[in-house]
């Protein structure tokens, strides 16, 4: 540990302003790592068992002996990590829409997840992922035509986005635009800050031959409580 609070990164995006900052929490004495989008909190190194999760129950799903992983949303880099941890996985490709995110793991800001942007098997892309998805124009050249998973950790839920555009990935004409990008018995999964939710299970079950909701719990140190995720896995 180091100073007590340290804006590591700050930059204008045409989301707003983005920010990553290192503090102290007093009641551990560990270092946070925290990601703000205006005066909005996005993700924090804190609290990542669902992030991890998200990873470990979508590749759980996935039948195939090697495996090619597509991740929309880079974040902190604890689910692309945890991606990279699985022996099966052939390739991965993290679509993130602020370039100034990649650029953290670029310059290696973040201790938990050093070493991600270095791996062989990793691509960063800097890309719109509801864009390319809608387009149906693939990730670019280089990239898997198609994925044994997709993994998804932008918005906060399917009903709270981070911009208007998302909202319509979440129906099942949006779903539907995302399906011929998995292989067949592929997997998608998605994290959601919110408990289940029955109506989007509905959306889920209408594209994909199955689809299950799991609660992630975990122990928050800041309320001396537990606190709860979602992460939803759908199979062709």
């Amino acid at each position: 540990m180091g100073l007590r609070f340290e804006e590591l990164d700050w930059q204008d995006t045409p989301m707003g302003e983005v920010s990553l900052r290192r503090r102290v929490e007093p009641t551990l004495g560990v270092d946070v790592y925290e990601v703000k989008l205006g005066d909005e909190y996005l993700m924090s190194s804190l609290f990542t068992v669902a992030e991890v999760e998200l990873a470990r129950l979508g590749l759980a799903e996935v039948a195939a002996p090697s495996a090619d992983v597509l991740v929309g949303g880079l974040g902190l880099g604890y689910t692309a990590a945890a991606v990279l941890e699985d022996e099966r996985v052939r390739s991965l490709t993290v679509v993130e829409a602020v370039s100034q995110v990649i650029d953290w793991q670029a310059r290696e800001l973040l201790p938990d997840t050093r070493g991600l942007a270095s791996d062989r098997r990793t691509r960063l892309v800097h890309g719109d992922f509801f864009g390319l998805v809608a387009d149906g124009a693939g990730v670019g050249a280089g990239a898997p035509e198609r994925y044994d998973a997709i993994l998804l950790d932008i918005d906060h839920t399917p009903r709270h986005v981070l911009h208007p555009s998302h909202a319509s990935f979440y129906t099942e004409s949006g779903l539907g635009a995302l399906r011929p990008l998995l292989v067949p018995g592929g997997v998608f999964a998605l994290w959601s800050d919110d408990p289940p939710d029955e109506q989007f299970m509905q959306v889920l079950t209408g594209v994909f031959a199955r689809a299950s909701a799991h609660i992630v719990s975990f122990a928050n140190p800041l309320t001396g409580g537990e606190s709860s995720n979602t992460v939803y896995v759908a199979k062709v």
